[in-house]
């Protein structure tokens, strides 16, 4: 496959729905990477490794070595927001980053203004942005965004773009007829009717331009059968949701770690407390219950209670996550995990997480952004399941259950990578091992 793959020549534009403090930390940190002024930790993409071939050959050369990605160099930024602040002054605002590293690429980030956003608050009720879309209907509102990202190609002389949602999580919903279909998702934004979510029309605008869509956020976004139905109409890859951080990141390392001891588990109680704009929103009951859902299906993915009744099946799953503004984006998460073992003896393992969510984020935006244009052109369209490993609630094909054990989706996003560069893939059998030791006897 190899041949297929398309080099990454020219710019790569990378548009953001939501400047807020994910995009901008993401944004900031590769202007302060390219200065020399920081390193890409969390990256995969830039960090990362992949084993190619034997062990014993010990060839493990970095990803972005291995397979053909844009280049720091050649990225361009840039994104709508209900806020009308560069991203300086967003990034400022945040307070994730410190104000002298900010200001060292102040040039680079002040240049940076977003576009106004397409905006319903009935989805985002806690936020009052007014640097919105003056228009009320939904298809001329997608029209509207086909043509900032037009613009934004020729302003910017990109020869890709690809789109990630940074945005805030939307109120809970469930598809409905109008999310059913192409035809009817079309007539639905004639329409203006309200099922349409905010983000539904910035992925309907990316796919009918054949730019991939990456979900950040729980959002069915891009998980309805209309937008699955146009990405494949315009050979485009789609991934999604939820940006894979903080709690459910070491909830996605440690259950297979208990799952493949056999341990079992009666209980697991997890409350958060964040203050950033995202710990906002999630303040709003309707908003909440989309992160709820997200978050609450890694673990069942993960034990299979049905196939494990007497270690699983009667296990207590509680999420809370409560706006505290002091935090800031320093979000604190705290689990109580009450396990059992040997003859149904009980232990309790207690985490708390310190973490800032959105230096976790940044990385994530960065590395999606790059891999789906690499998906892009592998001639690779549809959902992108490989890509789960960033993702707290993977999309999938219909039917297909989601994979959340992060080492099993590490495995299959490096298999993904050999397969597209023609390489052997690794089942981590070792036989082979063996049959030459035994040739050699």
């Amino acid at each position: 496959m190899r041949e297929q793959v398309k080099p990454a020549s020219g710019k790569l534009g990378i548009l953001m729905p939501g400047l807020g403090a994910v995009a901008t930390t993401m944004i900031s940190g590769v202007a302060a990477i390219k200065k020399g002024l920081s390193k890409p930790i969390g990256s995969l993409t830039q960090m990362g490794t992949i084993r190619i071939g034997k062990r014993t050959e010990r060839n493990e050369p970095k990803i972005k070595d291995f397979v053909p990605l844009a280049n720091l160099e050649d990225l361009v930024f840039g994104g709508w927001d209900v806020y009308e602040d560069n991203v300086y002054e967003a990034a400022m605002n945040a307070r994730v980053l410190d104000a002298n590293l900010l200001r060292d690429v102040k040039e680079e980030l002040q240049a940076i203004k977003p576009m106004r956003a397409a905006f319903d608050r009935n989805y985002v009720k806690n936020l009052d942005g007014k640097f919105v879309k003056d228009i009320d209907n939904r298809y001329e509102l997608a029209l509207a965004v086909i043509d900032d990202i037009e613009n934004f190609k020729a302003e910017n002389n990109c020869n890709r773009i690809v789109m990630v949602w940074c945005g805030s999580t939307e109120i809970y919903f469930e598809p409905s007829e109008v999310h059913n279909s192409l035809a009817a998702f079309e007539q639905g934004l004639k329409d203006n009717d309200p099922r349409i979510a905010p983000s539904m029309i910035y992925a309907y605008a990316a796919l009918k331009l054949g730019i991939p869509f990456a979900n950040g956020a729980p959002n069915l976004t891009v998980d309805i059968p209309a937008l699955i139905e146009l990405a494949k109409e315009t050979n485009t890859p789609i991934a999604g949701k939820d940006f894979k951080t903080g709690q459910t990141l070491m909830k996605t390392i440690l259950a297979p770690g208990l799952a493949a001891r056999s341990l079992g588990v009666k209980g697991w109680f997890s409350d958060n407390i964040l203050g950033n704009r995202d710990g906002l929103v999630l303040d709003d009951p309707d908003n909440f219950k989309t992160k709820e859902v997200s978050k609450l299906g890694v673990l069942e993915d993960i034990f299979k209670p049905e196939l494990n009744p007497d270690l699983y099946g009667d296990m207590y799953h509680k999420i809370r996550i409560n706006y505290y503004p002091p935090h800031g984006d320093n979000k604190e998460s705290w689990d109580n995990i009450d396990i059992f073992g040997w003859l149904g003896y009980k232990m309790q393992i207690k985490i708390n997480f310190l973490c800032r969510d959105s230096i976790l984020a940044a990385p994530i935006v960065l590395d999606l952004a790059l891999f789906m244009d690499l998906a892009k052109r592998a001639h690779l369209s549809g959902i992108q399941e490989w890509l789960s490993f960033y993702l707290k609630s993977p999309q999938t094909i219909p039917g297909v259950p989601a994979e959340n054990d992060i080492f099993k989706q590490l495995m299959k996003l490096q298999n993904t990578l050999r397969y597209m560069m023609g390489e052997e893939l690794i089942t981590h059998l070792g036989q082979d091992y063996e049959e030459e030791l035994l040739e050699t006897l």
